[in-house]
């Protein structure tokens, strides 16, 4: 859910830009959202400075009309899951400690023996993955959600060595512009991970699902209006 801050600004851009002191600039807006599972994300912050981030403290809040949807279609194939959600958001689910929710058992994958946690847990989501990694119905009806992005890149790390086949790393060069006093060291930038770029190093498995004549394109996100290079 977006911070306050960010639709307080869009409020007053349009206030400007249609030049109508009237909230948004008399334009009609509509929001949605559930405060219970999706709040403002702000880094170390507190309980209180995640909550003071909300839509619920803007000014705009008491000028908004509230309505409430009372069926989940989406969740109706799995109500059990569905009431579970419903007793976390309430506040009303057994907990650990104040900020610890007691899962249920069949929700939770417990490790078996001496391996570790996250390689049972692409045991069990992705159950004989060597005999169905060629099949994209099995790849795309499977998938695993993790908190933080050093979660996701430790998972698919794992995940790459499930697959048969030759694995490569490629690594990619980082530099910084007009930095003449070269305060920022190829070092240093190597460990930076910016949201929506690759890491400095890529780790890929070289599996090919669709037979040996295929070609794989890897497309790389333009940079500027200009810039449209792709590679193959």
């Amino acid at each position: 859910m977006a911070k306050r801050c960010t639709i307080e600004t869009v409020d007053r851009s349009f206030r400007d830009i249609v030049d109508n002191n009237a909230p948004f600039g008399g334009k009609a807006m509509i929001f949605g959202g559930d405060f219970r599972q999706v709040l403002p994300v702000v880094p170390k912050s507190t309980r209180v400075e995640t909550v003071d981030a909300s839509m619920v403290r803007s000014y705009l809040w008491p000028l908004m009309e509230k309505i409430h949807l009372t069926s989940n279609i989406r969740a109706g194939a799995d109500p059990i899951f569905s009431d579970f959600l419903l007793r976390v958001g309430n506040g009303e689910e057994s907990t650990i400690r104040d900020n610890l929710i007691l899962l249920p058992q069949q929700m939770m994958v417990q490790p078996t023996g001496d391996s570790k946690p996250e390689e049972c847990l692409v045991r069990a989501v992705f159950p004989s993955l060597q005999q169905n990694y060629r099949s994209s119905k099995y790849i795309t009806e499977r998938a695993i959600l993790a908190s933080r992005n050093e979660y996701v890149d430790n998972l698919n790390e794992m995940f790459i060595t499930q697959f048969p086949g030759e694995t490569r790393t490629y690594i990619n060069f980082d530099s910084a512009e007009d930095d003449t006093n070269n305060y920022y060291q190829e070092e240093y930038l190597n460990t930076l991970k910016p949201n929506g770029l690759p890491p400095h190093s890529l780790w890929v498995n070289l599996v090919n699902i669709w037979g040996s004549n295929a070609r794989i394109k890897i497309l790389r996100v333009p940079l500027d209006s200009g810039d449209d290079f792709w590679r193959t």
